[in-house]
C-alpha cells in the first residue's frame, strides 16, 4: 500500500480517500494534489515513487512536468500585461510582432492566439527540435506560416504552437521571455515552486515520467471494429496530414523527450512547465482572491479573461471544447467543480483550475502519463472536492 503524506482539513477527507484510491486502483505511481479554499490550503497530499528507475520517493517538494497545464500559467502572464496596459488583446498581433503580418495574418488579434482561433496549429515545414528549443527559429517559422483555416471562423487546440505564439507576444510586449516574466511577476511574489525553463539546480527534484501504452491500439484494428463514435477520431489518428497529427509534429523529430535536461531547461510555455501541485493550486487561488496579500488579476480583468471565446467542435481534438482567452472551460471531458470554473489540463493527467463560485483552487500532478478516456484520476479527485463542499 502506498503511503500518503500531507494534511487534509476537516471536511475534506473524501479527497484523501480518492487520492489513495488513485494509487490502489487507477494507476498512480507518484503524484500530489492540493486544494486551496479562501486563499488557504485545505488539502496538501503527496505519495508514491518519483523515479521508478532509482526508487526515489515522492516528497513534499518533488517537482512534476505538467505538460499543457503550463498554458494556464502563460495565459495568466498575458492577462497581467493586459491589465497593466502593455498588451491589448483586441489589437493585431502584428502591432507587437511586425514580422507576423504575412500570409493573411495582419489582422489576427492577440485574443485569437489565446483562444486557439488563429488557424496556426501546425507548420508546413517543421523546425529542427534543437532550434525550437532556443526559441527564435520557431517564432520566425510561425511568423511566416499561413493559417490553416480562416482565422476566427473555427477553433482548434494549438497544442504545441500556442506557447511560441503567445510567448512571443509576451516577449515583445514585456521585453522579457515568458519564462522570466512568469518567474519574476508570478512565481516570486507567491513563492511558487513552478518553472517555465527549469534551472539546473532544481533538476534533481523533478520526477521521471512513466508512459502507459493503451491496451488496444485503435489505429491498428480493422475499421469495422471501431465504435461509431470513435471512427472520425481514429481516422484522423491514422492520417499523417490531419490536424490531429500535424499539431504535434511541429518539430523534427516530432516526439520530444520531456525528461531530457535540454527540454526541461528550455522555455516551452505551452507544455514544459514544471511544478508542484501546491504551486499550481496556489497560482489559481491568487487569481480569484488574495494569497498572503497577493492577487494576480483584478476581478474585472479576471471576468474578461475567463469569458468564453470559443465553443463547439475542436478542429484538432475533434470533440467539443471550450476556451476563454487562454484558459480551458468546463466540458464533459474537462472535470472542474462548477460551471464558472476555469483552468487547464495537461497531457496524461495533470490539472489546475479555480472555481470562483466555491472559492476553490485545485492542483493535481502525476508522473504516470495515461492517455485515452479511461483515466479517471483527476475526475475522481474533483468529484471528491465537490462532495467535500456539500
Amino acid at each position: 500500500m502506498t503511503t500518503i503524506d500531507g494534511e487534509v482539513a476537516a471536511g475534506f477527507e473524501p479527497v484523501r480517500e480518492a487520492f489513495a484510491a488513485n494509487f490502489a486502483q487507477h494507476g498512480d505511481i507518484g503524484a500530489a494534489v492540493c486544494v486551496y479554499q479562501y486563499g488557504r490550503p485545505v488539502v496538501d497530499l503527496w505519495g508514491g515513487i518519483a523515479d521508478p528507475e532509482t526508487g526515489r520517493s515522492w516528497t513534499r517538494d518533488t517537482l512534476q512536468l505538467v505538460y499543457s497545464a503550463t498554458k494556464g500559467a502563460t495565459a495568466t502572464a498575458a492577462h497581467m500585461l493586459a491589465e497593466r496596459g502593455a498588451l491589448d488583446l483586441d489589437a493585431p498581433v502584428a502591432k507587437y510582432w511586425p514580422e507576423f503580418a504575412t500570409n493573411g495574418k495582419a489582422d489576427i488579434p492577440v485574443r485569437w492566439l489565446l483562444s486557439h482561433q488563429a488557424g496556426l496549429v501546425a507548420l508546413d515545414q517543421p523546425v529542427p527540435l534543437h532550434e525550437a528549443l532556443v526559441w527564435h527559429p520557431m517564432a520566425a517559422a510561425l511568423a511566416g506560416q499561413r493559417p490553416l483555416w480562416t482565422p476566427g471562423t473555427a477553433h482548434g487546440y494549438h497544442g504545441r504552437t500556442w506557447g511560441w505564439l503567445v510567448g512571443e507576444v509576451i516577449r515583445r510586449a514585456s521585453g522579457r521571455t515568458p519564462g522570466r516574466f512568469f518567474a519574476e511577476e508570478i512565481a516570486a511574489p507567491l513563492g511558487l515552486d513552478f518553472f517555465i525553463g527549469l534551472p539546473a539546480g532544481e533538476r534533481d527534484r523533478a520526477s521521471r515520467m512513466v508512459y502507459r501504452r493503451p491496451e488496444v491500439d485503435l489505429t491498428t484494428v480493422p475499421a469495422e471494429s471501431i465504435p461509431d463514435e470513435l471512427r472520425e477520431l481514429v481516422a484522423a489518428w491514422r492520417d499523417p496530414n490531419s490536424f490531429s497529427n500535424r499539431a504535434y509534429a511541429v518539430t523534427a523529430p516530432a516526439e520530444i523527450n520531456f525528461d531530457s535536461p535540454e527540454v526541461q531547461a528550455a522555455e516551452l510555455p505551452a507544455s514544459n512547465g514544471i511544478s508542484t501541485a501546491r504551486a499550481l493550486a496556489r497560482m489559481y487561488a491568487a487569481l480569484i482572491g488574495k494569497v498572503n496579500g497577493v492577487r494576480l488579476l483584478t476581478p474585472q480583468t479576471l471576468e474578461a479573461a475567463t469569458k468564453e471565446q470559443a465553443n463547439g467542435k475542436d478542429q484538432v481534438m475533434l470533440i467539443p471544447s471550450r476556451f476563454s482567452a487562454g484558459y480551458m472551460l468546463p466540458t464533459e471531458s474537462i472535470p472542474m467543480t462548477g460551471p464558472n470554473a476555469f483552468g487547464h489540463t495537461g497531457r496524461g493527467g495533470s490539472l489546475g483550475f479555480a472555481d470562483p463560485e466555491h472559492t476553490i483552487a485545485f492542483g493535481y500532478v502525476t508522473n504516470h502519463i495515461i492517455g485515452g478516456t479511461d483515466d479517471v484520476r483527476a475526475a475522481s479527485l474533483v468529484d471528491a472536492v465537490r462532495k467535500s463542499l456539500t
